[in-house]
């Protein structure tokens, strides 16, 4: 039987404290796993005690549905479910299509994919600025009442976005990069959410595997969608891996690693937070599990508020054109000029 992990709420749903984002296996970042390793990770976490698995319809153009539909659900009821849909395949390309059709339309193929009749909690992955949330509300709403999905969340939007849309239907969850070096839910978002009873979800909580050691001076090869983002780029590498190594410093005094004192950091700014890190590595999984036994002071907590202030990372966090598809607010000076 899977080893229980502490648990916290999401809207309707409980989860393990620590959750799984599932993108890395099949999209996004370079080396991937091959199918084995893949499926041998997603197992692993599940006897791990993760009850919390992420995924999404533009994570390999479908792919990464179809690896945990064919891992998984054999064990359906030992776990919460997440996708999501607006960003997708559009024409053989990523675009963003929040239309009622479209989210419909992704909806059952995510459905066929995971090999599943409903999902657990159900995103829009952005906002599609040229459909008015509502409409696109009105379609996810029409799901849950169909019972193909139990939860609706949205990804990377900004309060005012979150407030029209829950005045829809309720959100469950609101999903949004946060970390010690991206800090942009503490504009609105965490407010937001806490105001309106709804669950966050802090993805890339490692800072895309910056924070956790796993990027140095070379960066990331081509074809690493981080390649696109300049804070992995000159100029801006160097300082933000010198940020890292002031950060080891404190995990080091600490007596855990860097990766477990951005979770612990994460955890410890709500008890309505639930972060969902990414790897490809059993070993890895385990120091983030690992996380949830810390005890640390609230000095060492504060070491790291003190070494992140907003807006202490270099460069932007997204490329131009992928921060136009991010309604999320941003800090002054933050955007790609």
């Amino acid at each position: 039987m899977p080893c229980p992990l502490p648990v916290r709420q999401i809207g309707p749903l409980t989860v393990s404290a620590i959750g799984l984002g599932c993108m890395n296996l099949s999209h996004g970042y370079l080396p991937r796993p091959d199918t084995a390793q893949a499926e041998r990770l997603l197992l692993h976490a599940l006897e791990s005690g993760v009850t919390f698995f992420d995924t999404a319809a533009i994570y390999g153009f479908g792919r990464n549905e179809e690896l945990l539909g064919r891992t998984l659900m054999h064990r359906r009821n030992e776990f919460t479910l997440a996708s999501k849909c607006v960003l997708a395949e559009v024409d053989g390309k990523r675009g963003l299509d929040g239309s009622p059709q479209a989210i419909t339309r992704v909806l059952d193929d995510a459905l066929r994919r995971l090999q599943v009749d409903h999902i657990d909690l159900y995103y829009m992955h952005r906002l599609d600025a040229k459909v008015p949330i509502e409409e696109s509300m009105g379609a996810m709403a029409r799901a849950v009442e169909a019972g193909k999905i139990r939860a609706i969340g949205l990804s990377e939007m900004s309060a005012a976005t979150i407030k029209r849309a829950h005045a829809v239907h309720p959100i469950a969850a609101v999903q949004t990069e946060y970390s010690p070096w991206t800090r942009n839910p503490e504009i609105a978002v965490l407010d937001a959410c806490k105001e309106l009873g709804i669950g966050f979800v802090a993805f890339s909580p490692l800072g895309r595997g910056l924070l956790a050691g796993r990027i140095n001076d070379d960066g990331v090869g081509e074809g690493d969608m981080r390649a696109d983002m300049p804070r992995f780029l000159p100029p801006h590498l160097g300082h933000n891996l010198a940020l890292y190594e002031k950060l080891r410093a404190v995990a080091d005094e600490a007596g855990c690693s860097a990766a477990q004192l951005c979770l612990a950091w994460v955890l410890s700014k709500g008890e309505h937070i639930v972060p969902i890190p990414g790897t490809t590595s059993i070993a890895h999984l385990d120091e983030d599990l690992a996380a949830l036994s810390l005890d640390l002071p609230g000095d060492v907590l504060a070491a790291v508020d003190a070494l992140f202030p907003a807006g202490v990372a270099s460069g932007a966090r997204y490329s131009r054109l992928a921060q136009s598809q991010t309604d999320t607010e941003t800090w002054p000076g933050e955007l790609v000029e």
